[in-house]
């Protein structure tokens, strides 16, 4: 066994890691790892590469693995922990920071994360206990009267003049919001509440017709990222009935002008209904909220009362689209079972958060593999599949093409399976770290044809992402 060989690995992994290169790193540790398996230490760093990728399953194995080589290794604990903490998995990752203390029982840094632990655990409980369920719940859109908010002389912010949302109006609102400056909470309610309206009436799966001559934008990911929005609309112009647009989910968190974004992408949807289209996203969910940062945001910014109404309001969103008959664009993926016809997506009950299993749950969490056949989930959600589970779907759908998005890419898009999916992803560097460029795909009828349009991230105000994030998340990040 070359174990210095292994080493030198784990060395160049660890370089790797640091230029934040991760998917370099995790190739290196794999390469080490094949040389010595019985180094719990190249499984607990290949797991800290996986998280950073957002790919929490592969890691859960590989700190399972550093913690089956070492039972006494803390890092493998700890690694674990944070991966089952990134999925919202409170009570798993408790059990291993009560290991990583067992361990280091002197550790402070181990103390303090198990204490952050425990009350993110209690919290929990309490949630829970005091959560009404079914039809005992009051939707807390049908409270609100936006109309009886007074707004206050002294605000000098955009305004809705009576009931409609007009251009003039969205204009000022996306002015004041690059010079950070707030709506005023009745617009704000106004504005979720009428988009409350227009999504609850659509189905689950929405057909787009697009007219000949006539072209139509899709966009990835977004994830908070306001000015890069904007940069979107000055390189491929504003939604409008002329001008088209889906956004195909993760509007919100890890960015930190998470609210910026979804208020202007409502605002757009009740001024021009049919010039934009939302799609839901893993990320639309109380779970994700909670973690990675719009529920904080939205606390800072607004308020309480409006984090219960944004989760409402995503579970309004439709989970597919189609464009023409031949475009097939959902926000993660296919299917764990073959035979799912577009008749299935359509009859799917979404008005819910997002179950953990069966269609609506990999709707938004599966990824695509470049083996055929399908594969467990490097998320630890959903499901991974291949070229030939794309293939049939199509086929039996007549369909043309997959568009997806759910994952960075470097050059913000990826085609794959023979050049039946594509995934557009529109957060250039991503959390200011990433490096990845965004993309756009912009389909002209008849023929359909994806033109791909990639772009680079610009400048924003020095507010870091997941600044409103779970304070917990954030030391381990």
């Amino acid at each position: 066994m070359d174990t210095k060989r292994a080493e030198e690995l784990k060395v160049l992994a660890n370089e790797a890691f640091k230029g934040n290169k991760y998917n370099q790193a995790i190739d290196l540790y794999t390469q080490a790892i094949e040389i010595n398996s019985q180094n719990g230490v190249y499984y607990a760093n290949r797991a800290f590469a996986h998280t950073k990728l957002e790919e929490y399953g592969s890691a859960i194995q590989d700190a399972t693995k550093a913690i089956e080589v070492d039972p006494k290794y803390s890092k493998g604990y700890y690694r674990r922990g944070a991966a089952y903490l990134a999925m919202g998995k409170f009570k798993d990752a408790l059990k291993d920071f009560q290991q990583v203390k067992k361990i280091c029982p002197n550790d402070p840094d181990a103390t303090k994360k198990l204490k952050e632990c425990e009350k993110a655990v209690m919290k929990l409980k309490f949630e829970e206990a005091i959560a009404v369920h079914g039809s005992e719940k009051r939707s807390v859109a049908e409270s609100i009267d936006f109309r009886t908010i007074e707004v206050e002389p002294q605000y000098t912010g955009a305004r809705i003049e009576g009931e409609v949302v007009t251009l003039d109006f969205v204009k000022k609102m996306l002015d004041d919001f690059k010079n950070q400056k707030s709506l005023h909470r009745r617009y704000a309610y106004q504005i979720v509440l009428q988009t409350r309206e227009m999504l609850r009436a659509l189905p689950s799966l929405v057909d787009v017709s697009i007219a000949e001559g006539k072209h139509f934008t899709v966009c990835g990911d977004v994830h908070g990222q306001f000015y890069d929005l904007l940069n979107i609309f000055e390189l491929n112009g504003l939604p409008s009935e002329d001008n088209p647009y889906l956004f195909n989910g993760d509007f919100v968190d890890r960015g930190s002008f998470s609210l910026e974004v979804i208020l202007t992408l409502f605002a757009f949807k009740c001024m021009s209904p049919s010039g934009i289209h939302l799609a839901r996203g893993n990320h639309e969910s109380k779970n994700m909220n909670k973690i990675y940062g719009f529920e904080g945001e939205v606390k800072s910014k607004l308020s309480e009362a409006f984090i219960e109404l944004f989760a409402e309001v995503f579970c309004c969103l439709p989970l597919a689209h189609v464009l023409n008959g031949k475009v097939f664009i959902v926000h993660g993926g296919l299917f764990s079972v073959d035979g799912v016809k577009l008749s299935d997506i359509r009859k799917i009950d979404r008005f819910c958060e997002p179950p953990e299993e069966g269609l609506m749950c990999e709707l938004l969490w599966s990824d695509p593999q470049p083996l055929p056949g399908r594969g467990p989930s490097k998320r630890g959600v959903g499901l991974s599949f291949g070229g030939d589970v794309t293939k049939r779907f199509l086929q039996e759908n007549n369909l043309d093409l997959v568009v997806r998005s759910h994952e960075v890419k470097d050059e913000g898009y990826e085609i794959e399976h023979d050049g039946k999916l594509i995934t557009v992803f529109s957060a250039p560097n991503y959390c200011d770290q990433m490096g990845n460029k965004g993309a756009y795909i912009r389909f002209e009828s008849p023929y359909m044809k994806p033109n791909i349009v990639t772009f680079s991230s610009v400048p924003h105000p020095d507010v870091k992402p997941m600044a409103y994030a779970n304070n917990f998340l954030r030391m381990f990040s």
